[in-house]
């Protein structure tokens, strides 16, 4: 699959069919996390892979009132948290270097979509979750102080098909040499 049609074929999916991901195609995600870039390489990301039920119900039950993904942090085949080790990207020796502080986010961003244009290949679907009461899931996670879990991506095998949603031309936000 041509790499340009992977990123404009891929849609939030909530709605899975009922069959697992085999372990190759789950560590191949996770060799895509491994690989994504990130600030002075600090690989700053954690992947907690979420298969319990238990615990599974419990992240659901942080989800924000109406989240659309609710249903589909316990029914997908598969969840994945990534959670940020803070003060890490986007530090020198202890300290903030950009205007914009602590990196992590922009960092676990990019393993985010790493990860889900990979399952797209691969003929999975996901949807990024970033609508949680974080505190109460990174308890539920056992994650501790210094790292932040900022998304929750659930993925399987698709069993829907949305249609892509309308994009802006080119024209409308591209500007040559000046704002």
């Amino acid at each position: 699959m041509d790499f340009l049609n992977i990123i404009k074929e891929r849609r939030s999916i909530r709605k899975f069919e009922d069959r697992e991901i085999p372990k190759d195609v789950e560590h191949t995600l996770l060799e895509a996390v491994q690989w994504s870039q990130s600030w002075a390489n600090t690989q700053c990301w954690e992947v907690l892979v979420v298969k319990d039920k238990d615990v599974r119900s419990r992240l659901q039950e942080t989800m924000g009132k109406g989240n659309p993904a609710s249903k589909a942090i316990v029914d997908a085949p598969l969840l994945v948290g990534l959670a940020g080790r803070l003060q890490s990207a986007g530090y020198y020796k202890g300290q903030e270097v950009t205007k914009f502080g602590d990196w992590f986010l922009f960092d676990l961003g990019l393993a985010t979509q790493n990860l889900c244009l990979t399952a797209h290949a691969l003929g999975l679907g996901s949807v990024v979750v970033g609508l949680f009461d974080h505190d109460k899931a990174k308890e539920a996670l056992a994650i501790p102080d210094g790292y932040e879990l900022p998304v929750l991506v659930p993925l399987g095998y698709p069993a829907q098909s949305p249609k892509p949603p309308q994009r802006r031309d080119i024209e409308e936000f591209l500007h040559y040499e000046r704002f």
